[in-house]
């Protein structure tokens, strides 16, 4: 009797609810985070402002113009933070990183703005200090900086003169447990420290491609490609996995530090690997979406693996999970290696190369686009699209003829890229528009790069060069990504300040040139916004549950200490991130010190 008067109790109010529930009688759900007293630029065009938004779970529940209407969302457990006139816009998605090589740059030698003994003792002092007895401290690429100073316009290049040249003098004496074998940022030079010259054998005994100083000892200057070379490169222990699990880990600190909640990540299999290590111990605070190499389309295939899924599940998911697969058809700009139809103005036998499409593939002959054609088929069989890295006009102008061809066959072209599009025809403008092809831009190359620009290619096509106004105005989807954490020869920041203030002033750091380098392509500032946020949601296929602030959309959102849009541009340089919040987490906190 007693069990029969519980199935009818239980019965009873699972009627009872439901006709609460039709008929709206049940108390509402009231949410887990609240933000109000803000300016919330929410990228949505029917309600562009807010004041207070409702986070429930980890979905956007609630968004209004007016905070006093939030009240009825807070509820005892409610999360309520006052974002004293913060600015608060949809979490910022950077659309290009190498995250790897970000993390190295932060827990290893980060020598690029070094060319002296100072920097250089100061840097390898602050790594001996993170890194554990025996861990060789390696790459640093000093001198990166030395011939045109960071912030430099290129108006005032430094005098031609010998690059300064360390010696192992200026950091034996500290860095004893550690062996350190670094190298100047192209990679010709390299030095050892006594410690490094021990282990490989090169401290006592002469080598060919070593340096030896005044006293018959070795300075520590190793030559690239000798066998004093292969000795160091063959004496060098790899980095542990912890090693390498604590820099991606510094990474993930830098990104929610910067605002940033999701990044698409040029990702290696070992690179994935660990991402799927931090995924299992909940250690992740970015989105992740992998880009691996384009010759990778077939492997993938057989593995039954394709876009959204996640690599050890396969599984769809929202977190970490598969994207594009990036390719690419020439070099960069840095090293001349970009593809251009007139030769370099510094270089005039040099058009730039054509870069090998993939890691296993030789370096294509000129004209062959056939290799990278069909690497983009079997691609798309196994349901990835391509983003390809193209930078000079050449490069530029040939995958979209590419990317033409592929339409004209019946082709959908959404969330196709051409990654970097740095330097672009007047012709070619249109085209990006005309096939539905998203222009992957990194603005902050503006302010690091116009210190060589026109040296190197001269002021007509400099006219091209990271024209962020032509191309929307000819109707291209611009996504924005850092680049981060760069090159060889420039160091890019993650911070989204950086490329904002780049794509709406054109200037060095330094606030130079007055006016901005070819002004007539300067963007607004809700334009990169745009850009960061829900074009680059688009470009990842989730512009419909990401990259706005609206009612049911995943709760990403990043607050800033200053309003951005009213703010004057120079000043989005000194602009801070307060708050992070991803998933409906908050990762990051520098607003309520709670």
């Amino acid at each position: 009797m007693k069990q029969g008067f519980h199935y009818f109790v239980s019965f009873f109010m699972i009627i009872s609810g439901a006709i609460l529930l039709v008929y709206g009688c049940a108390p509402e759900k009231k949410a887990d985070l609240v933000l109000r007293n803000g300016y919330i630029y929410t990228v949505n065009d029917e309600t562009p402002w807010a004041e207070a938004l409702a986070v429930t779970d980890n979905i956007i529940t609630a968004v209004y113009e007016n905070e006093e209407d939030i009240e009825k969302h807070i509820g005892n457990n409610t999360r309520v933070v006052d974002l004293q006139g913060s600015f608060v816009t949809p979490g910022m998605i950077d659309g290009h990183v190498h995250f790897n090589r970000a993390g190295a740059l932060i827990n290893d030698a980060n020598l690029m703005a070094v060319s002296g003994e100072e920097g250089l003792r100061e840097e390898i002092k602050r790594v001996t200090g993170i890194l554990d007895e025996g861990e060789w401290i390696t790459e640093g690429l000093w001198g990166a900086y030395e011939q045109w100073a960071m912030g430099d316009a290129g108006r005032e290049r430094r005098d031609e003169r010998e690059m300064w040249r360390p010696h192992r003098n200026m950091i034996d004496d500290i860095s004893q447990e550690n062996p350190v074998f670094i190298c100047r940022f192209d990679h010709q030079e390299w030095l050892a420290n006594e410690t490094a010259l021990k282990a490989a054998g090169l401290y006592y005994e002469p080598v060919e491609g070593m340096e030896i100083g005044e006293e018959g000892r070795p300075t520590g200057i190793i030559f690239r490609d000798t066998p004093a070379y292969s000795a160091m490169r063959d004496a060098i222990e790899p980095k542990s996995h912890e090693r390498l699990m604590d820099e991606n880990r510094a990474a993930l600190k830098a990104l929610r530090e910067a605002g940033i909640v999701e990044v698409h990540d040029i990702a290696t299999p070992e690179q994935v690997e660990r991402f799927t290590k931090l995924d299992k111990n909940d250690e992740l605070t970015s989105r992740i979406w992998l880009r691996p190499d384009l010759s990778r389309g077939e492997e993938l295939k057989e593995k039954g693996i394709a876009m959204g899924l996640h690599p050890e599940t396969q599984e769809e998911c929202n977190w970490l999970r598969y994207g594009a697969l990036k390719g690419y058809i020439d070099g960069i700009m840095g090293t001349h290696g970009a593809l251009f139809f007139e030769p370099y103005d510094d270089q005039p036998d040099n058009y730039g190369h054509w870069r090998r499409h993939t890691s296993d593939c030789p370096d294509l002959q000129e004209g062959d686009m056939e290799k990278m054609y069909d690497l983009i088929k079997t691609g798309l069989e196994a349901d990835f699209v391509p983003n390809i890295h193209a930078i000079g006009d050449r490069g530029v102008a040939e995958m979209l003829d590419l990317y033409e061809r592929l339409k004209n066959e019946g082709i959908d072209l959404t969330g196709f890229r051409v990654i970097h599009a740095q330097v672009i025809r007047p012709e070619d403008f249109r085209r990006f528009d005309d096939l539905n092809v998203i222009a992957e831009v990194n603005p902050y190359h503006i302010s690091d790069d116009m210190r060589w620009m026109e040296e190197r290619i001269g002021y007509e096509r400099c006219k091209g060069a990271y024209a962020f106004r032509s191309l929307i105005d000819h109707g291209a989807t611009l996504s924005f990504g850092s680049d981060w954490p760069g090159t060889s020869a420039a160091l890019y920041h993650v911070h989204p300040r950086y490329s904002i203030y780049a794509a709406v002033t054109r200037k060095t750091l330094d606030g130079t040139p007055e006016g901005g380098w070819f002004p007539e392509e300067r963007i607004t500032v809700e334009e990169a916004i745009e850009a960061y946020t829900i074009n680059n949601a688009y470009a990842a296929f989730e512009d419909d549950i990401r990259g706005s602030i609206e009612t049911g959309k995943f709760a990403d959102i990043t607050v800033f200490d200053r309003n951005l849009l009213e703010i004057p541009h120079m000043e989005i340089l000194d602009s801070e991130v307060v708050m992070t919040i991803v998933d409906g987490d908050v990762v990051y906190d520098d607003l309520t010190n709670e």
